[in-house]
């Protein structure tokens, strides 16, 4: 039963250009924070290989971490949305939720900032070099305090963009990326009549950007009419423990997914790794441009679950699958554009990085023509799995998903990488086709269940009038 007239049900037209106005500039604000970590690297390089290898260990742990906490906060997404959707002045409901998501966001924070203070401990038990891990343990102890704002920023741009103000976290994540460039300039290299801190320099910076980003968001949020009508600072001590309790059986399994995920990719870069250091190089290459043409669907993927959450609260089961269905639309049209570029201009895509005509590139080159055609195969069921995903969190539907990412990622996905990159002459190309296969699986799996969401129970609306 529906309790929305299909009067107000959208049309396919304006549900395009809904999503579309959403999509776009959560997709800006996601490559935009891709910049903000080259930016670090960028910087981090000069200083010599042995401080690039200890960043890269220690943003190893504390990106993974700080990606899972902000899987878990994830859940205020849907909840948001379905709360505007039921009622569109529920200003009570979704001031809960933003308050219970800045708890989790700090309790889950402090979680995550242990385990980067026990950095150099867990590289070392993964067997790195104890001068590397130690330079790494140093860079985490600091950029550990820039965990809670980040969880925090994020918490607050999932609001803002829940409420049709997507923009808001564009601009923001500029003026983040134009913070980090200045911090790094000045405290890694000692400009500005600051002393030249190398390593620990760009890490003072992350915090600085960190802060910067979140003070940006509570100055947006109290000077913005819409939005500072909910006041979602106000009695922020006060508990509710059913709202928490929702976040977290949302969210848990989301940031499970994001940890299953990141690990099938972590998995294949060691593999990668044992195979050679020029395979490991051009995977690298690869996947770097892979995952820049991805922020594209997954900040569709946003947009869908905001959609799909606004009609599911709304108990129109007509609009909340014509939300999916466009948001799919959308993602695969756009992955379709990235693979053929691929297939077609290749070299265009490398020179970004490495000269693909020096003689000394050669083989490093080879290899990531071979793997971005592979790329370009599995850009549509990335692009599938990751809008079909965003789409069933819209239903607030987030368990059976992660179970499904957790077995395709790591059954048929890293199980052929191993086979074919170990057990056949294929190698490298080999971990590729198993990384394609599990993201297929995973494609398959979340559409099949968008497909059978009426059928499954996941669109039922029994308390409609």
């Amino acid at each position: 039963m529906q309790h929305t007239s299909t009067l107000d049900t959208p049309s396919w037209g304006q549900e395009l250009r809904a999503t579309l106005a959403l999509a776009v500039p959560l997709a800006a604000t996601n490559l935009l924070q891709m910049l903000i970590h080259a930016v670090d690297v960028i910087f981090i390089a000069r200083l010599g290989d042995k401080p690039l290898a200890a960043s890269s260990l220690g943003i190893a742990i504390f990106g993974l971490t700080v990606w899972a906490m902000t899987g878990l906060v994830g859940a205020c997404a849907p909840l948001i949305s379905a709360e505007r959707g039921r009622r569109l002045n529920s200003v009570r409901d979704i001031r809960r939720t933003v308050r219970m998501g800045m708890w989790v966001a700090v309790l889950f924070g402090l979680v995550g900032m242990a385990i980067a203070f026990g950095g150099e401990a867990l590289l070392l038990a993964s067997g790195q070099e104890p001068e590397i891990a130690a330079l790494a343990g140093d860079f985490l102890a600091i950029i550990a305090f820039a965990m809670i704002p980040m969880v925090l920023a994020g918490v607050f741009r999932i609001f803002v963009a829940a409420l049709g103000k997507p923009g808001y976290a564009t601009a923001i994540t500029l003026l983040a990326l134009g913070t980090n460039l200045l911090g790094n300039w000045a405290l890694v290299f000692g400009n500005l009549g600051m002393p030249a801190l190398g390593l620990t320099g760009s890490a003072l910076s992350s915090v600085i950007t960190a802060l910067a980003m979140l003070a940006a968001y509570v100055f947006v949020i109290g000077h913005d009419r819409t939005l500072r009508r909910y006041r979602i600072f106000g009695r922020w001590w006060r508990p509710e423990w059913s709202r928490l309790k929702q976040i977290m059986v949302i969210g848990t399994p989301i940031a499970l997914t994001v940890l299953a995920e990141a690990g099938l990719f972590s998995g294949a870069a060691l593999l990668m790794g044992r195979i050679g250091e020029t395979e490991l190089a051009a995977h690298t290459l690869a996947l770097n441009i892979a995952a820049l043409a991805f922020q594209i669907p997954f900040g569709t993927a946003q947009a869908a679950t905001i959609r799909v959450g606004f009609h599911h609260g709304a108990g129109d089961r007509v609009a909340a699958g014509r939300a999916g269905w466009v948001a799919l639309v959308i993602g695969t049209g756009f992955m379709s554009t990235t693979a053929l570029a691929m297939v077609l201009v290749p070299e265009a895509m490398l020179w970004v990085y490495v000269d693909p005509d020096a003689p000394a590139n050669a083989a490093l080159v080879a290899f990531a023509l071979q793997y971005l055609v592979l790329a370009a195969i599995f850009q549509l069921a990335d692009g599938v799995q990751a809008v079909g995903a965003g789409a069933l969190r819209g239903l607030q539907d987030t368990r059976v998903p992660m179970w499904i990412a957790i077995f395709s990622y790591w059954v048929p996905g890293f199980g052929i990488a191993i086979w074919l990159g170990f057990y056949t002459p294929l190698e490298g190309t080999g971990v590729w086709i198993g990384l394609a296969t599990g993201l297929f699986f995973a494609a398959a799996g979340l559409l099949w269940r968008w497909a059978r969401r009426d059928a499954l129970g996941l669109t039922r609306y029994e308390d409609a009038a």
